[in-house]
C-alpha cells in the first residue's frame, strides 16, 4: 500500500486549513461518532473545557470553528475533548550528544492518519509538526527550539480529559522550555494514558506519563515506548514488543560512541520498526526533531524528507509501506 505525505504551510487559519478539515471530515466524524452522538460531551463542555485549561488556544479554535462551517458536530470535534479511545505503537528516545536531538517512529494505521506537515504561525507563534485531526499535533517543534513527541502509555483506562494531540499543539504554541511543558503537561486533563518525551534548545529533558486516573508523573527518562514504569496491559505489551523495544533503546543509549548515524538508522531496522501494518501498528514514518536547528527529518527505508521552521517548502512524498503487499 502507498501512502501520500504532504507538506502545508498557512501562517494563520484559512482556506488550506480549511480544505484539510473538509478532505478528512467524513472519516473524523465516523471515528468520533462511532459511540453515537450522545457520547461525546456537548458543545458547551467542550468549549467550558478549553475556556479553563487552554484559554489561551481559545481564540484559535473559535476561528477554525467558524473556519469549517461552524456546525455542532465540527466544533465538539475539534476541541479533542473526551474522544473516543484511539491505540498506537511509537518509540521514541534523546540522543544525548553534544548536540542533543530527538528521534522517533510513529507506529499505526495508514487508513486513518492524516500524513500532513503543518507549518503555523498561531498567534505569533511558529510551529511544524505532524498533523492530527487539524488541529492536534503528534509531534512537533516550535521557534523556541522546544520538541515534544508522544507514545501510547499501555493502560485501557479512559476517563475526562482531552485527546493528548490537542495537549500537545497547546505546550508548543505557550511553551518555551522543558520546564514550561512539564508544568503545562502536569495540569491538563488527558482522556488516556500517553507518554510525552520532552527536549528543550538547552538540551534539558523529561518523559512525562500521563494518565487518566492517577497524577502526570515527571521522570527523567530520555526514551518512552507503550508501558509506564511496569506493564500494566499484558497482551498489548506483548503484541507491540513494548519491553523489548524499551531494552534495545536503553541499550543504543548507554552504548558507547554511539553516532548519531547509527542511532538514527536503528529507527529503520526491527525491533523499533515494525511491519505490523496489517493489525494497525505499522512504523509510517520516522522522525527527527534537532532543536538547534528547529528542523525535522522524516525518514523511511528508501526515503529522507528534511524541513524546518525557517526553510519550509510545499511539497509531498509518495511513500510505500515495506511488509504491506499483503494487505486486504
Amino acid at each position: 500500500m502507498t501512502s501520500h505525505f504532504r507538506s502545508i504551510a498557512e501562517a494563520q487559519p484559512g482556506p488550506k486549513l480549511a480544505g484539510l478539515f473538509q478532505e478528512y471530515w467524513p472519516a473524523y466524524r465516523k471515528w468520533w461518532a462511532r459511540e453515537g452522538y450522545a457520547a461525546r460531551p456537548t458543545y458547551r463542555e467542550c468549549y467550558n473545557a478549553i475556556k479553563e485549561h487552554m484559554p489561551e488556544l481559545l481564540p484559535i479554535y473559535e476561528e477554525v470553528v467558524e473556519l469549517v462551517g461552524g456546525g455542532d458536530s465540527q466544533a465538539r470535534f475539534l476541541s479533542f475533548y473526551c474522544p473516543p479511545k484511539y491505540l498506537s505503537g511509537c518509540s521514541q528516545a534523546i540522543h544525548l550528544g553534544e548536540k542533543p536531538f530527538l528521534a522517533r517512529n510513529y507506529d499505526y494505521h495508514p487508513r486513518i492518519f492524516d500524513g500532513v506537515i503543518l507549518r503555523t504561525e498561531w498567534g505569533g507563534r511558529k510551529v511544524i509538526g505532524m498533523s492530527d485531526g487539524v488541529l492536534g499535533l503528534l509531534d512537533g517543534v516550535n521557534d523556541a527550539g522546544l520538541i515534544l513527541s508522544l507514545t501510547f502509555g499501555g493502560r485501557t483506562q479512559i476517563g475526562e480529559g482531552f485527546g493528548v494531540p490537542l495537549i500537545m499543539r497547546y505546550v508548543l504554541q505557550v511553551c518555551d522550555t522543558c520546564e514550561d511543558a512539564i508544568a503545562v503537561l502536569s495540569r491538563i486533563p488527558c482522556h488516556m494514558s500517553y507518554n510525552v518525551t520532552v527536549l528543550d534548545a538547552d538540551g534539558r529533558y523529561a518523559t512525562i506519563y500521563l494518565a487518566p486516573d492517577r497524577a502526570p508523573e515527571v521522570t527523567k527518562l530520555p526514551l518512552a515506548t507503550n508501558h509506564q514504569n511496569k506493564v500494566e496491559w499484558p497482551s498489548h505489551a506483548r503484541f507491540t514488543a513494548t519491553l523489548e523495544r524499551e531494552k534495545f533503546l536503553l541499550n543504543r543509549l548507554t552504548k558507547q560512541r554511539e553516532t548519531e548515524e547509527r542511532f538514527i538508522s536503528a529507527f529503520l531496522r526491527p525491533p523499533l520498526y515494525s511491519t505490523a501494518f496489517k493489525a494497525g501498528f505499522g512504523t509510517l514514518y520516522t522522525a527527527v526533531y534537532r532543536p538547534d536547528t528547529k528542523g525535522l527529518t522524516l525518514l523511511w527505508p528508501f526515503m529522507q524528507w528534511d524541513l524546518s521552521i525557517d526553510e519550509f517548502e510545499e511539497s509531498h512524498r509518495s511513500v510505500r509501506f515495506l511488509g504491506s503487499e499483503d494487505w486486504p
